[in-house]
């Protein structure tokens, strides 16, 4: 048994074709998180950057003592704090379609150790789904140069195609500058369009897609957002005309995660060409 609970403890995630296990593991009389136990959870995480989750199924458990209710509600607790730390690393809070604390798990009768059996039973666990049919390029639209000399009208919402940014910077990479320079002299041209700059990361884990390397504020969406709009106001675009935001991880599109180290136009106001 003592084997057994080595793995399980150490192993970063348990894997098939199609679906990711993990476990977190809870102190007696807790759920709160541990600092190891997130440490853990993050590298489970790390792994779930490159795929498009289907959706994710979180279970509470206890260990065999304390009162029914007392454990029912405990491991609910415990069910939640999984929730809360996936939601405060960006992953959709409608990604976890069940939700549950089912209370203790009985301590067998033929453990040889039963401090670790019940170690092994104050957990959670995680089930991942991912779908396979996202595989598939998902940029597949005009690019912003052909949308914006097109006819737009307010509420569009135009992906700067080609324009990527390197994991855990604001920059953009080498090869989008010139795509960027076509982008700004049409918006320069274009003086009564309006828009506000949306920056989005493809991943929020710790170390990862979500800390500005250059500052290590986690604000990268605002920062990636805010990049395009110093370099649109240094090429030419008024700034009234402009405003930025960050919305995080909050639009995965799927598929590579290139895709999602992205900033959007949306057009906000069209003014009577002066």
């Amino acid at each position: 048994m003592q084997k057994l609970w080595f793995f399980i403890l150490f192993s970063p995630f348990l894997f098939s074709q199609n679906t990711y296990e993990h476990q977190v593991f809870f102190d007696t009389d807790n759920h709160d998180i541990s600092s190891s136990e997130k440490k853990r959870f993050n590298r489970f995480l790390s792994h779930l950057d490159s795929v498009y989750i289907d959706k994710i199924t979180v279970y509470g458990f206890c260990d065999d003592r304390g009162t029914h209710p007392y454990n029912l509600g405990l491991s609910k607790k415990r069910a939640n704090s999984v929730k809360s730390f996936f939601v405060d690393n960006e992953v959709s809070e409608e990604l976890i379609t069940i939700l549950d604390g089912k209370g203790e798990l009985a301590l067998t009768s033929d453990s040889e150790d039963v401090d670790a059996v019940r170690r092994q039973n104050r957990r959670v666990d995680i089930l991942v789904k991912t779908r396979t049919d996202k595989e598939k390029d998902t940029l597949e639209v005009p690019t912003a140069q052909e949308v914006l000399r097109g006819d737009i009208q307010v509420g569009d919402k135009i992906r700067l195609k080609n324009i990527y940014f390197k994991t855990g910077y604001s920059r953009v990479v080498p090869e989008s500058i010139e795509t960027l320079k076509e982008i700004a002299d049409i918006l320069v041209e274009k003086d009564n369009v309006y828009f506000t700059i949306q920056g989005h990361v493809c991943c929020t884990h710790d170390t990862y897609d979500a800390v500005d390397r250059n500052t290590n504020k986690r604000n990268l969406s605002v920062a990636r957002a805010k990049f395009i709009y110093n370099y649109l106001v240094r090429r030419g675009v008024e700034k009234h005309r402009m405003k930025y935001l960050g919305l995080r991880r909050k639009f995965p599109l799927g598929g590579d995660s290139k895709y999602d180290r992205r900033v959007e136009i949306e057009i906000t106001h069209i003014s009577e060409k002066r």
